[in-house]
């Protein structure tokens, strides 16, 4: 159940890796961009990086940048802090796996939530350091940016999927994902404001039960 519900984010986050491992080529060796992946795990942090480094910042200016990106984890750690029973130790080690994606999935999943975090954390991080190898490896950058672009909109939608308890909310939930998708192609200018679209057709009132 927690492997199904993470595909959607996983995929999307793949196709992230790609566009990260393809854009890092231009500031560092493959064996580097690989290797940030595998230790960093921050889709934010990197790519910001990314754009530091291609604009000549310094360390400093990279380093300050990540704790500022990163510092979000802290209220998404407390969020979740109440609903894991697990140990200090074991809650250090699934800290590793927090993310936006596996945050909100483990927020809105019945399974436990220190199983949820581990287990969707774990796909995620498995898709995002496959997706920066294939885009290490030769992925273009420009024929990506057009699907990445028109991905990140659904994202939020299949975020709110996971709260969903009803038929009604869930067929909602369905058509918000298709024409969220379908208005990122068709209308590239409101990209933009199609998440808080999708949330207000989720958010209506439906049927009870």
């Amino acid at each position: 159940m927690v492997l199904g519900a993470t595909s959607p984010f996983a995929a999307a986050i793949g196709v992230f890796g790609m566009i990260y491992g393809a854009g890092a080529s231009a500031v560092a060796d493959p064996a580097t961009i690989v290797l940030s992946s595998l230790v960093v795990f921050s889709g934010a942090v990197q790519f910001a990086a990314v754009g530091l480094l291609l604009t000549g910042a310094g360390p400093l200016a990279v380093l300050l940048t990540a704790a500022m990106l990163n510092s979000r984890n802290l209220l998404l750690g407390a969020a979740l802090r109440s609903s894991l029973e697990e140990p200090r130790r074991k809650r250090a080690f699934l800290a590793w796996w927090l993310v936006d994606e596996t945050a909100g999935l483990t927020l809105a999943s019945p399974a436990p939530p220190g199983r949820t975090l581990l287990f969707s954390g774990a796909f995620c991080y498995a898709a995002w350091v496959i997706g920066t190898a294939f885009g290490v490896l030769g992925a273009s950058l420009a024929s990506l940016e057009e699907l990445v672009a028109a991905v990140f909109p659904v994202l939020f939608v299949g975020l709110a999927a996971q709260s969903t308890r009803t038929r009604d909310a869930g067929l909602r939930v369905a058509a918000a994902a298709v024409v969220s998708l379908l208005l990122a192609f068709a209308v590239p200018e409101i990209r933009s404001v199609i998440p808080a679209i999708a949330a207000v057709a989720v958010a209506m009132p439906g049927e009870k039960g």
